[in-house]
C-alpha cells in the first residue's frame, strides 16, 4: 500500500509550482511532492491590478480552465485546486472556471498550464509589433522589474 501526496508550492510573488510525491509512508510522499514542486516552478505575469493580462485557456486530460481577468477588489473567483494554485501565484483578483473533470491534480496541472502558456503569449506580443510592445510595457512593469532582479 502507497500514499499519494499532491502539494501545491508557492510565494504568492509570482512563482508557483506543482509537485507530486508517492510513498509508502505520508510524511516521506509529502517530502517527495515537495522537492518535486520545487523543481516544477514558474514565474506568473502579474497587471498592475494583480491580475492576468489577457483571457487564457488550457486543458489537461479530461479537465479544462478558463481564466480572466477581473477587476480590482473583486477577489478570486475559482474553486478546488484551482483557487490555490491561483492564490499561491500571488494572483488576486481573477475569475476562473474548470469544466469538464473535477480531478484535483489534473485542475491543478491544468491552471499551470494555463499560465505557462500566459508566459509565452506575453514574450511573442512583445515582438509581434510596436503598438503591443508598448502596452506590454506599460502593463507588465512589475513582471519586467522581477526578471530585471533575476
Amino acid at each position: 500500500m502507497t500514499f499519494r501526496a499532491v502539494v501545491i508550492i508557492g510565494d504568492t510573488k509570482q512563482k508557483v509550482g506543482v509537485g507530486i510525491g508517492r510513498a509508502e509512508d505520508v510524511n516521506l510522499a509529502i517530502e517527495k511532492a515537495i522537492l518535486n514542486g520545487k523543481k516544477n516552478l514558474i514565474s506568473v505575469p502579474i497587471t498592475f491590478k494583480y491580475s492576468v493580462p489577457h483571457v487564457i485557456k488550457a486543458s489537461f486530460g479530461a479537465c479544462k480552465i478558463m481564466l480572466r481577468p477581473a477587476s480590482l477588489g473583486s477577489g478570486v473567483i475559482a474553486g478546488g485546486s484551482v483557487r490555490t494554485v491561483l492564490e499561491l501565484a500571488g494572483l488576486r483578483n481573477i475569475v476562473a472556471k474548470q469544466f469538464g473533470s473535477n480531478n484535483i491534480l489534473n485542475n491543478a496541472k491544468a491552471t499551470i498550464l494555463a499560465l505557462t502558456n500566459l508566459n509565452t503569449k506575453i514574450e511573442l506580443g512583445k515582438y509581434q509589433s510596436v503598438t503591443r510592445n508598448n502596452f506590454y510595457e506599460k502593463i507588465m512593469k512589475k513582471y519586467k522589474n522581477v526578471n530585471n532582479i533575476l
